[in-house]
Formats: C-alpha cells, structure tokens, sequence
C-alpha cells in the first residue's frame, strides 16, 4: 500500500463527496481518482478493495467529525446538569451541519450498512465504540443519563440532522431551540 497520508486522506475526502452527492452506487475507485484530480489507478494504490474504501472512509467520518479541544475544555470546566448536556448536544449538532457533505455520507453507509452485512459490520463496530465512548464521557463529566438517555438524544440528533440537510419541517425555529427544547423533554 502507498504511504502518503495526506493522499489518503484528500481520496478519503473526495470519496465522502462522491458518497453525499451520489450514493454508495458512484462510489467507485475510479470516481474517486476522477473527484481528486489523480491519475487513474491512485485509489486502488491506497484502497485495494471496496471495502477498503469503505473502511477508510469510515475513519476518515470519525476524524472530520471529532470534538475540538478549543470548544470543550471551557464547557468541562463547567458545573455538571441539564444546561451542560445541551452545550454538548449543540456542539454535536453544529459539528455534523458545518461538516454537511460528512454526516450525509454518514447516513449514506448507515443506508448501505441495512443491505450490506460488510459495510453493516464496521460501521456497526465503529458506532458502538463512538455511543460507549459517549456514555463514558457522559458519566465521566457527572452529566445527567447514562445509556438509556444518550441513545434517546443519538436518535433525537439523527431525526434533527435529516430534517435540517435534506427539507425542514420548522425551518424557522432555530437549531439551538430545538437542541433544548430535547434536552428539556428528555431529561425530565
């Protein structure tokens, strides 16, 4: 395999674009090469196989889409409750709208992962890291809920998120109201 990782991760990049904007069916190697402006052959040099390419994308996904230090080392310096919890909630959102072509690829491979058992298979092992990951912070920073709670608000966020890129239902309330209006509801 090639080892430039600043190529991987510009034919990681232009393969979650191909991914929001067409499909798992446009996803291939050469439609890759072709969205990065390489030469043909380069995604194979780094993904041999589809699933490969499926592999590092969903890699690719958890490094776009990770939280910055700068934003929360001041919300952990923060008292644990509700208000807390929503600050959280809101950076989660606000991350996966700045990042739109990322979390609709996201929902892509969760679409693809229902018909295929391979790509159901790691991205099912990187889900269940990423939801244990967040209940041991959410237990680790004293916030309110524990599994129950933050896997009601992982299904709040995916049903806000298609609402906001793709056709909203309210699109004039504002994100944040929303994301507190769930917090209030759902930590009652």
């Amino acid at each position: 395999m090639a080892r430039n990782p600043e190529r991987r991760t510009e034919l990681a990049d232009a393969g979650l674009r191909i991914l929001a904007r067409e499909g798992a069916r446009g996803l291939t190697h050469r439609a890759i090469d072709d969205e990065a402006h390489v030469p043909r052959g380069t995604t194979s040099n780094y993904f041999k196989a589809r699933d490969d390419v499926i592999a590092g994308l969903i890699e690719r996904i958890g490094d776009r889409l990770a939280p910055d230090a700068a934003v929360h080392a001041p919300l952990a310096a923060q008292p644990p409750g509700p208000d807390l919890f929503a600050a959280y909630i809101r950076d989660i959102v606000a991350r996966l709208l700045r990042n739109r072509e990322v979390t609709l690829a996201l929902f892509e491979l969760r679409l693809e992962a229902s018909r295929r058992p391979e790509i159901r298979e790691v991205l099912g092992s990187w889900q269940r890291t990423n939801f244990a990951g967040d209940v041991e912070f959410n237990l680790a920073a004293g916030l309110p809920g524990g599994a129950k709670e933050v896997a009601l608000f992982h299904y709040a966020i995916d049903g806000l998120l298609l609402d906001r890129l793709t056709y909203p239902i309210d699109p004039d309330t504002s994100t944040d109201e929303i994301v507190d209006a769930l917090v209030a509801g759902l930590m009652r």
